[in-house]
């Protein structure tokens, strides 16, 4: 029976090309963008998973009161990782670690210069990275080694067996190579070339030794015997700032490895989610598309009904029962979802490489993973069984003696459903398209947002070797400005649009002793305000002219406003046991998110900090490429053992709205997809009404209606329904952007123009697309239709 069925459902393909082909199109479409967007929910998902113990493993976070808020963040003395080891029960071993930055390594005449990231031998303990040389229980103990990954290694040593071999630390320390592991894998949430030990770190930065409870300056990692000690653990680390440094009032808490890339977003000292919201779209986004195919197949099924109706007529008659002509229409519908799951395998191939560089990651399809294949037929089953299952419950439903007699579709049930699914079709397109819209005005108010500062022809350089050196930078801020490549240098403590550096520790005249308040602080060079463009609102910025000005803090308005400072200029802070004058007063620009306000600064000069940063203004009259060629002339010339680390500010500052733009062109080119596949669905209703009222359009002709007449006729009633479609999805639209848009400060106001742009894009859509197959018939011989047989 099955064989008898197969040729059939094949012998019906094969009649109808025209049908399959839109069929197989909208199904491996649908299936292509669901399985893309689920290879990237599935890669954002294991992020933390790949490690033996992953599910007892957390990372310690550090919840702080201050401005009457509680922040969060996963910065923790050095002392915690053996203060929890030793003192809180249930806990196998922990490890801290420096957080990833860009340091120098040098072999012979190769210099690069890449992620390290300073840890201890029990970082190996938690997360077990794969050795591929070397003994995992004896690497990081001694201070000059290091450990790299694979494609480093081979970037230094080539074919070489790096194995005790040494490499340069910023032309400075000689390292021995202990160990070369497996490269981290891109969904690691610690990502670095190669390891340093702990001990180096404290022999270059001599403060680190200190056992300093209110130093918050690395990543403590922490690891339980079992999650059943999590609890008992949990609430005797929490007091653990209060033990060691009275009257702190900070809490700790364990949070789990494998959650903290996806929900390290902390409202009051809890997680409220993160990136997981986004997975959550792009979940919702690609089984939404992947039912909309399934709904355009319904249509376009249940549109050749007619001319199906003899063959279950005869069928029935003969003795065939439901369950069997059931079988047969979801053995048909199973057929073209496989068909369509070749199709979409192949465009999911030709589209990842495109997409991987859209998202700047690697996705690939895993052939050899046996749950890759599973997914993939059960995906498929699914497809097909439920594409097929109105169809095939609808078409078996006719009666012999009626369909036997002449079969004559009445505008009845069967009818409406097709309507309610082009409906569903085009709410979903209408959301998309609105909430679309409304992400792209959000990314574009926040960049033209004023930021306080002109980013453009600003660019920063790393300050490494000789320009560690105050003298040197000095002197190359002379060359700079002498050279013509630029017109003002100035110095920054850190990059112009990082975050960090903030404290507590910050008193004045008039503050209430029980309030804490969080200040970025960073120290700056002469000329700050000049070079990148911000504004002075009172008193001046440090300059050479004043010898004290190392006593002397300059404040933005947001610091002025908490410390409710009616006449900021002369106040004397006191600012970690310094007493510093205040002397400007400087706009509030945005270093952080573009998307918060600007938070309380306080910046002094660069000579009492160091500077990590050089930031150069290029002059706009002399040629750009010209200019950077000078520079990075004249910073070798100073430090020519470094290649030069340089950056346009614009550059960076684009970097913070990544998750923003990807959420915006997933949704602009899914979406799209969605709205094709509705366009197909809506030719299965258009087919179908044409087909019928076939003998109606031919009398009107007799009678004189025109072309256009016609067209106008058969619109309508599609018109009708996106605008019902329209109706339904404003609201649902709203509800969901709103909520996106709540989780920022600075948001646009949603106005009627995307709703606007909907409406015109929808009936846009739904006319051309009942058109291109109304004027068929519209334009077809009268005689044709109304000739009897």
């Amino acid at each position: 029976m099955f064989k008898l069925n197969l040729k059939i459902a094949l012998r019906n393909l094969w009649k109808n090309k025209g049908f399959s082909l839109i069929n197989i199109g909208g199904l491996a479409i649908g299936l292509a963008s669901c399985m893309v967007l689920l290879l990237y929910v599935t890669y954002e998902w294991s992020y933390d998973k790949q490690f033996t113990n992953h599910e007892k493993t957390y990372v310690m976070y550090h919840n702080s009161e201050a401005s009457g808020k509680i922040f969060s963040w996963a910065w923790t003395p050095a002392v915690m990782a053996d203060e929890v080891r030793e003192k809180i029960p249930g806990v196998a071993y922990s490890s801290h670690s420096s957080y990833p930055s860009n340091y120098l390594v040098t072999y012979g005449e190769k210099k690069f210069k890449d992620k390290g990231v300073y840890t201890d031998p029990s970082f190996f303990k938690i997360l077990d990275h794969k050795f591929i040389k070397g003994n995992p229980d004896k690497v990081l103990k001694e201070v000059n080694s290091i450990v790299l990954t694979k494609s480093f290694a081979e970037k230094l040593f080539g074919n070489e067996d790096p194995i005790n071999k040494t490499v340069k630390l910023d032309n400075a320390d000689v390292l021995k190579v202990e160990a070369v592991i497996e490269d981290v894998p891109a969904n690691n949430s610690i990502k670095f070339e190669y390891l340093l030990p702990w001990a180096l770190f404290e022999k270059r930065e001599p403060w680190a030794r200190e056992k300093n409870w209110g130093n918050n300056m690395c990543l403590t990692l922490v690891q339980l015997e079992n999650n059943n000690a999590f609890e008992k653990a949990n609430s005797e680390i929490g007091g653990i700032y209060k033990r060691n440094l009275p009257g702190n009032k900070d809490v700790a808490l364990l949070f789990p490895l494998d959650k903290w890339h996806l929900y390290d977003d902390f409202v009051n000292g809890k997680s409220v989610g993160g990136k997981i919201d986004q997975l959550r779209i792009f979940l919702m986004l690609a089984f939404c598309i992947l039912l909309i195919a399934c709904v355009n197949f319904m249509n376009l099924s249940t549109a050749r009904s007619e001319k199906r109706a003899k063959e279950v007529g005869v069928r029935k008659a003969i003795g065939s029962s439901r369950q069997s002509l059931i079988a047969q229409f979801l053995l048909e519908s199973v057929l073209l979802a496989i068909i369509a799951t070749v199709v979409a395998f192949a465009l999911a191939e030709v589209s990842l490489p495109y997409f991987n560089n859209l998202l700047n990651i690697k996705l690939v399809i895993a052939y050899n993973d046996w749950k890759f294949w599973m997914a993939l037929f059960s995906l498929m089953v699914f497809t097909g069984l439920v594409a097929g299952s109105y169809p095939a419950l609808y078409l078996s439903s006719f009666e012999p003696v009626k369909v036997l007699k002449g079969f004559n579709i009445k505008v009845g049930s069967s009818v409406s459903i097709r309507k309610v699914l082009v409906v569903f079709q085009f709410v979903f397109a209408v959301c998309l398209i609105i909430c679309t819209t409304i992400i792209y005005q959000q990314l574009n108010y926040i960049k033209n947002k004023p930021i306080g500062y002109n980013k453009g022809n600003l660019i920063q350089i790393a300050v490494q070797g000789n320009l560690s050196d105050e003298g040197k930078r000095n002197l190359l801020r002379d060359q700079l400005i002498k050279s013509g490549a630029a017109t003002n240098v100035t110095f920054f403590s850190r990059g112009i649009s990082e975050g960090g550096n903030n404290t507590t520790a910050v008193s004045w005249p008039g503050k209430n002793p029980k309030e804490d308040i969080f200040f970025n602080q960073r120290g700056i060079g002469y000329d700050f305000t000049k070079t990148i463009g911000a504004e002075l609102i009172s008193g001046r910025e440090f300059s050479a002219s004043y010898p004290n000005d190392t006593n002397s803090v300059v404040l933005n308005e947001s610091a002025v406003k908490v410390m409710n400072l009616k006449n900021p200029l002369g106040t004397v802070i006191d600012f970690w046991g310094n007493k510093l004058t205040v002397v400007g007063v400087m706009k509030d620009f945005v270093v952080e998110s573009a998307y918060q306000s600007v938070a309380p600064m306080l910046f002094y000069t660069s000579s009492r900090s160091g500077a990590s940063t050089i930031i150069v203004r290029l002059n706009p009259s002399a040629n750009v490429s010209s200019s950077l060629a000078k520079i990075d002339e004249l910073v070798q010339g100073i430090e020519p053992n470094f290649p030069v680390d340089r950056k346009f500010v614009d550059e960076s500052f684009e970097e913070k709205f990544q998750n923003e733009k990807l959420l915006g062109i997933l949704s602009n080119w899914f979406g799209g997809f969605a709205i094709f596949i509705s366009c197909l669905g809506l030719l299965g209703l258009a087919l179908f009404m044409a087909e019928q009222r076939k003998k109606e359009i031919s009398i009107r002709k007799v009678l004189g209606a025109s072309t256009v007449n016609i067209l106008t006729l058969l619109n309508k009633d599609f018109i009708k329904l996106v605008a019902i479609a329209n109706i339904i999805a404003f609201p649902l639209a709203y509800v969901i952007i709103n909520k996106w848009l709540s989780a920022f400060e600075y948001r646009v106001i949603i106005s009627f123009l995307p709703f606007l742009l909907a409406i015109v894009i929808s009936i846009l859509i739904a006319v051309l697309t009942v058109s291109l197959q109304s004027v068929k018939v519209a334009k077809a011989n009268p005689i044709d239709a109304l000739k009897y047989e």
